[in-house]
């Protein structure tokens, strides 16, 4: 397992010998324990690599080594925590509360999907908690990097590799 570090006080992404600066959610990162729905905090912790999701058009899906598909209009992500699909990929519309992964800026072109609160997701401690394009501007509590930066590093990153974020 390799492991991708983030110092989130240092604005500062490592894996091996690449460091990237990179932005975190607007409130700052906080303890997992104390994160909640719509705080804006990163929550602290190692979290294992799911999967990647691609914008088609956007970027190619070229030496990616993790799991990956394409989003599309449909695709969303539950973030009420009243809907049993609470921190799971949903289709649009939906009865419930869901962010759109087709957005208006580039942020979502690529979307790396981090296993935080995922198994089992536990109601309002946090959703859709991703690694993804950076808008130069802080997160609603996932980790961004430039898309040069993304680019350069999705190709290095496989099954089993790991956020640490501290």
């Amino acid at each position: 397992m390799k492991v991708v570090r983030v110092d989130s006080g240092a604005g500062r992404l490592s894996f091996g010998d690449l460091v990237i600066a990179c932005t975190i959610g607007r409130s700052g990162a906080c303890a997992a324990a104390d994160k909640r729905e719509g705080d804006g905090c990163t929550p602290i912790g190692t979290w294992p690599i799911r999967a990647v999701l691609l914008r088609p058009g956007k970027v190619a899906a070229t030496g990616i080594g993790l799991p990956w598909r394409w989003i599309g209009a449909s695709d969303g992500w539950s973030d009420d925590p009243a809907d049993p699909a609470y921190n799971r990929p949903v289709r649009l519309p939906r009865p419930f509360s869901a962010e759109s992964l087709i957005r208006d800026d580039d942020a979502y072109d690529v979307i790396v999907v981090l296993g935080h609160n995922d198994a089992p997701p536990v109601p309002g401690q946090g959703s859709a908690i991703f690694f993804h394009l950076s808008e130069g501007r802080p997160t609603a509590g996932c980790v961004a990097i430039d898309r040069a930066d993304m680019l350069r590093l999705l190709p290095l990153l496989a099954p089993g590799d790991a956020m640490e974020i501290l």
